[in-house]
């Protein structure tokens, strides 16, 4: 099935306005340059050079994952009516403007999980991952069900009049804070004061296995992950990015020739992320397991039961807090929820979403893919140096770039820059320091327990020489947003719980 919508003889819509390049994820050495939405021209020469770029060396020099043929999954690309409205709706709004907080209404409800009818009548408000309706952020007081595209009413169709979820997106059409930034405070305050729990189940859920396994895991993943037994390992990745990660790692596998497969199970489980310093109470009356530190320490599982169903615990967290992710089996999804949420009544635990999550997670300093962390950063540019063996003498994909850049000193680094004035920011908004630019922001979202704009972005030394943490302290610092330049402050750690208290139930 072609991801291209023509528009008479000379132009072509992808799905999502970008184009489509790189190796094709159903025939290695296949490689695609097309679907340019009507700027092949301006775009040719520079794609068109690291298309050449990608064929020779395996990969392009710049980032390019936007336009990476393997953001899509396949369950999209195969369906004719996903690629129909949506290559639709992407000429439909060729030149419009591009609010931070806009999502499609073509080629929805593609991918549900257990949990969706529940959150729908609880006020759940969807974005679009992948095909996934993910929790966006909850509104109590309405339901935001998502309808059949009516393609603007075009083509005879007849427009949805009282569309509660067209309107809700249209009323965040603005560049100021949106008019619903109070209801996704209260969740992220929930969250630091008591519990929050966020579907989390349009996760990709992997499993690589084989006598080569752990062969494989060592060269793919930059982190020490060798446990015993080694002969299997469960990957949980984001699923925006999960059949990126699905080609990626398959490939791999091929070139290494490692004897072992990996297995698709992101539909046959859903996973919930309970948070907050109520969760250990609240888990406790659900979970027939310990979880006290000294039994259930952070960044460990366990197999256990949660009101007796069989769930795969793990005490890990993405918003700073204390907390577990239960991986549930799907036909458990909707019990297990439920009694979660019975045992966090009293508690005060409340749904959240992926806006209160954005807000949570930066506020702590931790990175998003291809925001933060992009196919041409690198963990020590990024501060995740920690996430590398380069203590051991095991090799990895990358390493000997890793071990060449520490040596050479890094020409760039991740800072952490936070604004005491109430101004939005959502990236791309320029980095001062000493009266002279040195970067961009990637990404930005007020924190509510902090009550200031945070952002992160890569700086540069205008000299060219290294950058130094005493580069990076000893300057003056401002972010420049649409053409006003406001005073910044930079940490060399996140914002929030700076000693890393919450997350080991130290509050």
């Amino acid at each position: 099935m072609s991801l291209l919508s023509q528009r008479g003889t000379d132009e072509s819509f992808t799905p999502d306005h970008k184009p489509l390049m790189g190796e094709a994820p159903e025939l290695r050495g296949f490689f695609l340059g097309c679907g340019f939405n009507s700027a092949g021209m301006m775009l040719g020469g520079g794609c068109g050079q690291e298309l050449a770029h990608w064929i020779v060396h395996g990969r392009p020099e710049k980032d390019m994952y936007s336009y990476d043929i393997r953001r899509f999954h396949h369950s999209l690309t195969d369906h004719t009516r996903w690629i129909r409205e949506r290559s639709h709706e992407s000429y439909a709004k060729n030149y419009s403007v591009v609010f931070p907080h806009d999502e499609p209404l073509a080629g929805r409800n593609m991918r549900r999980d257990p949990l969706h009818e529940e959150l729908l009548g609880q006020g759940c408000v969807f974005q679009e991952r992948q095909g996934w309706e993910r929790p966006g952020w909850f509104n109590p007081q309405e339901t935001a069900q998502v309808l059949d595209y009516d393609y603007y009413g075009a083509y005879g169709n007849q427009a949805h009049k009282d569309y509660t979820y067209s309107r809700l997106l249209g009323d965040e059409y603005t560049f100021d804070f949106p008019p619903h930034h109070h209801m996704i405070q209260k969740e992220c305050l929930a969250c630091r004061g008591a519990a929050a729990v966020f579907n989390m189940s349009y996760f990709g859920k992997f499993y690589l296995l084989g006598v080569d396994a752990r062969k494989a895991a060592d060269w793919l993943f930059s982190a020490d992950v060798n446990r015993p037994p080694g002969d299997c390992y469960y990957l949980a990745v984001g699923g925006a990015v999960a059949q990126h990660n699905w080609s990626h790692i398959n490939t791999v596998l091929q070139d290494q020739e490692f004897r072992c497969q990996l297995m698709d199970s992101s539909e046959d489980l859903g996973m919930l992320s309970i948070q907050g310093p109520a969760s250990r109470d609240i888990l406790q009356d659900v979970l027939d397991a310990d979880l006290s530190n000294e039994a259930f320490p952070f960044s460990t599982h366990q197999l256990v039961r949660a009101a007796g169903h069989l769930v795969r615990a793990i005490r890990l967290s993405f918003v700073g807090e204390l907390g577990w992710e239960l991986h549930v089996p799907r036909a458990s999804c909707l019990p297990v929820y439920r009694a979660v949420m019975a045992a966090g009544a009293r508690h005060g635990l409340v749904n959240a979403g992926y806006r209160a999550i954005d807000s949570l997670s930066i506020e702590k300093g931790y990175r998003h893919w291809h925001a933060d962390l992009r196919p041409d950063d690198s963990p020590l540019e990024a501060g995740l140096a920690f996430t590398c063996k380069l203590k051991t003498s095991v090799p990895f994909l990358g390493r000997e770039a890793l071990e060449k850049q520490r040596a050479t000193g890094l020409r760039r680094r991740l800072i952490c820059l936070t604004v005491e004035e109430e101004v939005p920011m959502f990236g791309l908004e320029a980095i001062w320091r000493n009266g002279q630019v040195v970067g961009h922001v990637r990404r930005a979202d007020f924190g509510f327990t902090v009550n200031k704009t945070i952002a992160y972005g890569y700086i540069r030394d205008p000299s060219g020489g290294p950058v130094s943490l005493d580069f990076v302290k000893n300057g003056e610092y401002a972010l420049e947003r649409m053409g006003v330049t406001y005073a910044a402050q930079v940490h060399l750690k996140s914002p929030f719980d700076p000693d890393n208290k919450r997350v080991k139930g130290i509050y």
